[in-house]
């Protein structure tokens, strides 16, 4: 848990989501439009849907994006999208898991072969790091919904398997088909969450220095960049020490 903890902070203080709004945007709608092609368009209807329309509204995209999205699923001009996930290490051994969803599989597989590379990583097989991680549900609260005790509490009661408090949230972890059963317990005692998704859990974790983070964050960086690329997940880990040396260098 703390890995993954520390490398939400890392995305938060690097300011990435400002910085790459506009992608951030139009890779919520094709999540949003694909959740909608492929289940009910109504959001009460359908799990994946109703997590993708939450975090978009949690990275405060417009309400009139967010219904675009849908209408276009519904008015069937959506484009036809490969959900594809691609293995491999960053620099210093960190592994990486790449979630795309694209519309051409020969553009999207050479760019991310690219990019790895550039950043001097290399990308691998299916499976070739994808058991240093598991496949979780995580639903995250702003601190002020409730102390500690009162979260975990209600995290237990609706079957999560953990939870972790600090000073912003709480995170709560539970599995994964398990996740649209828990977030609706949860939202019924302690009301909407800031975020309800899928995430890839480190199980093993690579710790890095400050320019073994740097290296990494670079690759992960060009990834998200590509408009193809989803979500970036690795197994680092670094100590609060490079932590904070990485963000005062980001200025």
């Amino acid at each position: 848990m703390a890995g993954h903890s520390k490398w939400a902070n890392i995305q938060h203080r690097k300011g990435r989501q400002d910085k790459i709004r506009g992608k951030l945007f139009s890779k919520l709608s094709k999540e949003i439009t694909i959740a909608a092609k492929m289940g009910d368009p109504d959001v009460d209807n359908n799990p994946r849907l109703r997590m993708a329309v939450k975090e978009a509204k949690s990275l405060s995209m417009p309400k009139d994006n967010i219904d675009r999205a849908i209408k276009k699923a519904i008015g069937g001009d959506a484009e036809n999208y490969d959900e594809i996930r691609y293995e491999g290490y960053a620099p210093g051994g960190v592994a990486v898991i790449v979630e795309a969803m694209t519309d051409n599989k020969n553009r999207t597989a050479s760019t991310v072969r690219s990019t790895f590379s550039k950043a001097g990583g290399n990308l691998g097989e299916t499976g070739s790091v994808g058991f240093m991680f598991d496949r979780k549900g995580q639903v995250v609260y702003p601190a002020s919904v409730g102390d500690d005790d009162t979260v975990m509490m209600a995290a237990i009661e609706a079957g999560a398997e953990d939870v972790q408090s600090d000073e912003e949230r709480h995170v709560i972890i539970c599995g994964d088909t398990d996740l649209n059963d828990v977030s609706n317990a949860l939202e019924a005692e302690l009301g909407e969450s800031e975020t309800t998704k899928l995430i890839w859990q480190p199980n093993i974790q690579s710790e890095v220095d400050l320019e073994g983070l740097e290296k990494v964050m670079r690759l992960v960086e060009a990834l998200e960049d590509d408009d193809d690329i989803q979500s970036v997940t690795t197994n680092l880990d670094a100590s609060d020490e490079v932590m904070q040396a990485f963000a005062e260098s980001d200025g």
